[in-house]
């Protein structure tokens, strides 16, 4: 059974549910049946409580796996439901299913998942639907539409009682006529159906006959088990006090669970089957989960442990020899162990002896020592005993060991032991006890824990005016922020945010104060409480399993206009308003924003004027291990869900309300590189318009394209020049594609500060060729000032087909695609660059390359594609650059697995700008 399932049944523990269909109460101890759904207002899912003949009447299941806890009802409960699920499937098979219930359509952006096989069905392909009753939507008495491959759908047919032609689906005449001779062809007439049925249920049921005796034995054994359990369940309802059921699982070193009902679970399942050994993959505790069971336990500060099984390692459970006589009459019992692994020093003149403190300590679930070392966690004293400085005193001093009053042993039984330790402290000095065993800890770890820090660092540098503090491990995220008055700089609140990660799930809390001190005060209680860090280290913040982890955001002035919103009557610029238009164009904010919604960041997270570039290229890092896992070990799956948890916590993305994707796959790998690849462009291009402008009566465009340090000149349509580039671009447009048509709107000459004199050295090279290159047109403004660039080591090489490189084609379709143009944004940038190939490698399929490695005497690859530009047609300038700008042809290459031609180099010098093209992408229909 999946535990995703709608569905859950259970004992009410009380009486005061009430039935969501009749409205009336559900009382204590009876039978109750949950419908899962998700909450619209908050994160998390809601249970809609149903008597059981009310759930009868609006869910008709056909499969016991699909109700949650079945298996933990008493035997003659599940022998009830089960007969009731079987005169369910005994009227499914005989149910004349309306026709409408069934419906084709070609799946939307949303992914689906097939309900028969379980896997994903790809967006725009043809699939099925049935509407079906055992698939609860939020809304209560809706049913919601299952979907099936084609394939999937044809083989279950008959259960789902479907019994029609091809033309019964709903949206069958709205589909292509292939599609619709497809789904003739898949599913055939009901008569040639019914009959392979037929026999196939024969074969079934001759193979029931054999396996009958060893179903039977299986459902007896089930049944005695039952037994077994509800006759431990019962007792330790009557008889023993929850105080000792706790004792009995801490004693045999089992999770303590809360809540009465889950205790008494729990300590039954380990008399009737033994006590759990601890998870063979990271030590946690193991639990059990409807019908599997299931580790707590993390393994790495990032990520929850994925061990699950149906067969746990077992121990014989224990019970107490004073248990077994007197459990009925044992002393309070606290069960928590606040301080369970702790040592304790005490120092001084106490307001209770030795004695008594040291009970108290042991039963608190610490030790206490004589001496106060480096294992100490913190040490118990006066202010007399402090200021006298003490030889424990000195050494608590020398080691950073918070210093606190008895108090502390009373507070600790209602907050966090770290937390009481800053409120109480008495001490001048002190690190809190798990970032100083952090520091100390060796820096050979297990490999897990060891990857799982290559790509976040040590010390994080946080700016947190309006911060984020998130918890990766569990998909929540944490906002604490002080707010600030703008005139004054009063402190006055203190505001705490939850959400998940990626999602439009949360709500926020705002607590206020009279006194900036109280809020910064309960800002620091906060963080210190959801991180385990204290705020005035964050500066060598230290990530902690089930804790938050603080984002490093670039906070820059938010309240940019666009440029073209900041004329001024009294400013006239002096550029040509060709290029003026230009500037527009590139600095456009809403294209910026339009590009990071394209990428699925979420601007809540991560808003435009928010991105760090030290970010950006930590997330690099995560995507280069990634790709290590996925190439030399894609199996080990908890690593891989550990550094996409990473990944999204330094890169938010906005999932809505799915799941975030796992990055297991070598072609997501290389899209998530994209993607940054191009938030850095944007990064760029947005930390020029935040720079400040100091010529008061210079227009803003006039500012924006001195930051461009690059010349821009304006050619005439009428020229040889522009006729020639017009030429070019038209030639080289492949015939096959009939997506768009490429207009040539204007023709900038480009010259760029500083390029041509480093091109100088290449400038004799034999083989020069003006080459395509296309992008975003939100990446110009970085390429236009800080020239084509190769991708950071950072980066994952896997994300380039032939290596990091800079890459260009000789076909101005290859080259276009780049430019990411749509119907509603047609507009696009493209260069055409000199750039010194030199003598060429030549390839046809993908090689990784970089300047090191490069065959001998080479300075460039040509990865050689089916379509180029006719040698008949090729022009050389006047100083030697050769412009293939021949009709497209056929190369006649069987073995390359390119379209076109692909001209990558490996140092950037050999690169010279020529000319910017602003294109026209004129979409056909």
């Amino acid at each position: 059974m999946s535990v995703d399932s709608a569905f859950t049944v259970e004992y009410s523990k009380s009486d005061r549910s009430n039935c969501i269909a009749c409205r009336s109460t559900i009382k204590k101890n009876t039978i109750r049946f949950g419908i899962i759904v998700q909450s619209p207002n908050f994160d998390g899912k809601i249970l809609r409580w149903h008597h059981k003949k009310c759930f009868y009447k609006k869910v008709k299941l056909h499969d016991v796996q699909m109700i949650k806890g079945f298996e933990s009802l008493r035997w003659k409960d599940q022998e009830r439901i089960r007969q009731q699920i079987e005169g369910n499937s005994t009227e499914k098979k005989n149910e004349t299913v309306r026709e409408d219930a069934f419906a084709v359509q070609y799946t939307k952006s949303n992914p689906n998942k097939c309900h028969a096989c379980d896997s994903a069905i790809e967006t725009d392909t043809l699939c099925l639907s049935k509407k079906d009753g055992t698939t609860i939507s939020s809304e209560p008495n809706e049913q919601s539409d299952v979907w099936y491959h084609i394939n999937c759908f044809n083989e279950i047919k008959d259960d789902l009682g479907f019994s029609g032609t091809a033309e019964s689906f709903s949206g069958f005449a709205n589909l292509k006529e292939e599609d619709q001779m497809e789904l003739r062809q898949k599913l055939p007439s009901p008569t040639v159906s019914s009959r392979k049925r037929k026999s196939e249920t024969d074969e079934i049921d001759d193979t029931m006959i054999v396996k009958q005796p060893k179903l039977e034995d299986e459902i007896q054994i089930k049944k005695e088990q039952s037994e077994l359990l509800w006759t431990y369940k019962d007792a330790l309802r009557k008889e023993i006090p929850r105080d000792v059921l706790k004792q009995l699982l801490e004693f045999n070193l089992q999770k303590l669970v809360s809540g009465e009902y889950n205790l008494i679970e729990t300590v039954a399942d380990c008399m009737a089957f033994g006590a759990l050994e601890h998870c063979p993959e990271c030590g946690g505790f193991i639990v059990f989960n409807y019908t599997t069971y299931k580790c707590t336990g993390n393994i790495t500060e990032w990520t929850k442990c994925m061990y699950s099984t149906q067969s746990p390692n077992r121990k014989p459970f224990e019970i107490p020899d004073d248990v077994k006589q007197q459990y009925n009459i044992l002393p309070k019992y606290n069960p928590k162990f606040p301080l369970k692994g702790y040592s304790i020093v005490l120092a001084g003149r106490l307001s209770k002896t030795a004695a008594t403190l040291q009970q108290e300590i042991e039963r608190l679930g610490a030790k206490v020592l004589a001496n106060v070392d480096a294992t100490v966690d913190v040490v118990i004293s006066t202010q007399d005993e402090v200021q006298r400085k003490s030889k424990k005193i000195q050494d608590a001093q020398l080691f950073e060991i918070h210093v606190v009053p008895v108090q502390f042993l009373d507070d600790i039984q209602n907050d966090q032991p770290w937390i009481v330790m800053e409120k109480l402290k008495i001490s001048t000095w002190g690190i809190l006890p798990h970032i100083r065993k952090q520091q100390t800890k060796d820096n050979a770890q297990k490999i897990s824990t060891s990857r799982s820090r290559k790509s976040v660092p040590e010390k994080v540098s946080m700016i947190l005016k309006d911060g984020a503090a998130i918890d990766p491990d569990s998909g929540l995220e944490d906002f604490c922020h002080v707010m600030r008055d703008s005139e004054t700089g009063e402190i006055f609140a203190a505001v705490l945010g939850a959400g998940r990660t990626g999602t439009i799930y949360g709500g926020k809390k705002n607590e206020q104060f009279d006194d900036q001190s109280e809020a910064i005060k309960a800002f620091e209680t906060l963080f210190l409480d959801k991180t385990g860090n204290k705020w005035s280290d964050r500066g060598t913040f230290k990530k902690f399993p089930n804790k938050f982890y603080p984002l490093e955001i670039d906070y820059g002035n938010h309240d940019i206009q666009k440029v073209f919103d900041n004329v001024n009557a009294n400013k006239r610029s002096n550029l040509p308003k060709l290029v003026q238009d230009l500037i527009c164009f590139i600095f456009d904010i809403e294209s910026m924003e339009e590009a990071l919604l394209s990428f699925e960041i979420d601007l809540t997270k991560m808003p435009l004027g928010r991105l760090s570039r030290n970010q950006l290229n930590k997330g690099y890092q995560v995507l280069t291990e990634l790709q290590t896992l996925i190439t030399n070990d894609a199996t080990n799956k908890t690593a891989i869900i550990d550094a996409s948890n990473r990944f999204y916590t330094l890169i938010p993305h906005n999932f809505n309300r799915g799941k975030p994707i796992i990055l297991d796959k070598i072609d997501l790998i290389q899209s998530k590189t994209e993607i940054i690849d191009n938030l850095l462009e944007i990064e760029k291009a947005y930390s020029m318009l935040k720079e400040t402008n100091d010529q008061k009566n210079e227009h803003s465009i006039d500012d924006y394209y001195k930051k461009l340090k690059c010349s821009l000149q304006p050619v005439d349509h009428n020229s040889e020049e522009f006729h020639r580039i017009e030429q070019y671009m038209t030639n080289t447009y492949a015939p096959h594609q009939r997506k768009y048509t490429l207009k040539l709107k204007e023709l900038f000459k480009t010259t760029r500060e500083g390029e041509r004199e480093k091109f100088q050295k290449w400038q004799s090279t034999e083989n020069r060729q003006l080459l395509w290159h296309g992008s975003r047109k939100t990446n110009f403004a970085g390429i236009l000032s800080q020239g084509l660039r190769i991708a950071p080591p950072e980066a994952p090489a896997s994300g380039y087909n032939f290596g990091k490189g800079v890459y260009f084609t000789d076909m101005v379709s290859k080259g276009a695609h780049y430019c990411f143009a749509t119907p509603t944004a047609s507009g696009g940038l493209m260069l055409l660059c000199e750039v010194a190939l030199g003598k060429m490698y030549e390839c046809h399929q993908r090689t990784s390359f970089s300047t090191e490695t490069l065959p001998a005497n080479t300075q460039s690859v040509k990865a050689c594609g089916k379509t180029i530009p006719s040698p008949k047609g090729q022009y050389i300038t006047d100083d030697g650059i050769l412009i293939p700008m021949g009709r497209s042809i056929n190369a006649k290459i069987q073995k390359s697995s390119l379209q076109y031609n692909e001209f990558i180099v490996y140092d950037t010098d050999q690169i010279n700008m020529r000319y910017l093209l602003r294109v026209d992408f004129q979409f056909i229909n």
